[in-house]
């Protein structure tokens, strides 16, 4: 990840599974292995970027693993290719290895979990434009909702071992715990002193966690949460950035708190992306020309995912 917007080098490749783990009710990472060109362009992709993986072989679960509110669904045929980011990238020898944190939520992440170690996916990728760092900055703020954890868990990897005079904190946000997509819990004792997502955890990073129910951590949103915190610290604007992705209704109150301590802030955007390569058009978004009043739309799939949050255009 450059201290500027750039992307990987794409392709189709064909990667195997490693593992398929479920890690709650409806979340599971899955593990997927490059080797020969795709470890050599999945090993330069950035956090943020998404690649597109084909799903149409895989079978279904049996009967009944199959959600009660997915049960008509499910047999729908799969003819477009799902975007996924990524949660894990690192290098093994001749091969990349590449974790995706992913949700059931229709018949093609449905399928998904049927995946198993040694089956044979297609996936084009790297794709997309990931985050990047700017110059001068001392703290990076995360802010992640439900499954907008998983490209941010690289993130702070990356974060860590490249820039590692940045002081990372992480606030990860759902509506329930269970809705938490996270495979460990931490003792109260480590909660107690700022660690209670363990997968953030893991490369140093502090985080709080917050539910709207107040099932676990803080009682609320998670943007009050990180709002309430800003206001006891003292941050310099340009020596802070924001780094976020999850609903777009929070992305909007996350680009607006960012906005008024005038921190950088990235977001990274989700829409329907058919293709992932621009040729579809079906992943606009709104964006406002600097200077004017104009409005253009650009590709999520090509000019972001992430995004610059001061140019997003949010209803």
């Amino acid at each position: 990840m450059a201290n500027e917007r750039s992307k990987s080098d794409k392709g189709v490749f064909e990667a195997v599974v490693s593992a398929n783990k479920q890690i709650g009710r409806i979340f599971y990472r899955l593990g997927l292995e490059f080797s020969g060109a795709g470890a050599a362009a999945f090993a330069k992709s950035k956090a943020g970027q998404f690649a597109e993986l084909d799903l149409s072989g895989a079978a279904l679960p049996r009967a009944e693993a199959i959600p009660e509110e997915l049960a008509d669904k499910a047999q729908r045929r799969i003819l477009l290719r799902r975007p996924f980011s990524f949660c894990d990238v690192s290098e093994h020898k001749e091969k990349t290895p590449v974790d995706i944190l992913y949700s059931i939520v229709g018949p093609a992440s449905l399928r998904m979990t049927t995946l198993s170690a040694g089956d044979s996916v297609s996936v084009i990728g790297p794709l997309g434009s990931g985050f990047w760092v700017p110059e001068g900055k001392k703290t990076a703020l995360l802010v992640a909702g439900g499954m907008g954890a998983g490209p941010l868990l690289l993130l702070a990897k990356v974060l860590t071992a490249s820039w590692p005079k940045i002081n990372v904190i992480a606030f990860a946000g759902a509506k329930t715990k269970e809705e938490l997509p996270f495979e460990r819990t931490l003792d109260e004792v480590s909660q107690h002193v700022g660690f209670s997502v363990a997968e953030f955890a893991e490369y140093g990073v502090t985080s709080m966690v917050a539910t709207d129910d107040g099932s676990a951590g803080y009682n609320g949103l998670v943007t009050d949460c990180f709002s309430e915190w800003l206001g006891k610290q003292s941050l310099a604007a340009k020596e802070t950035i924001v780094y976020s992705c999850g609903p777009e209704e929070m992305l909007g109150r996350v680009a607006k708190i960012a906005g008024k301590k005038k921190f950088d802030c990235q977001i990274s955007m989700e829409r329907r992306m058919g293709c992932g390569i621009g040729v579809c058009q079906s992943c606009v978004v709104e964006c406002k020309v600097n200077g004017s009043n104009k409005r253009v739309y650009k590709l999520c799939c090509e000019d972001g995912p992430v995004f610059d949050a001061k140019e997003v255009v949010f209803d």
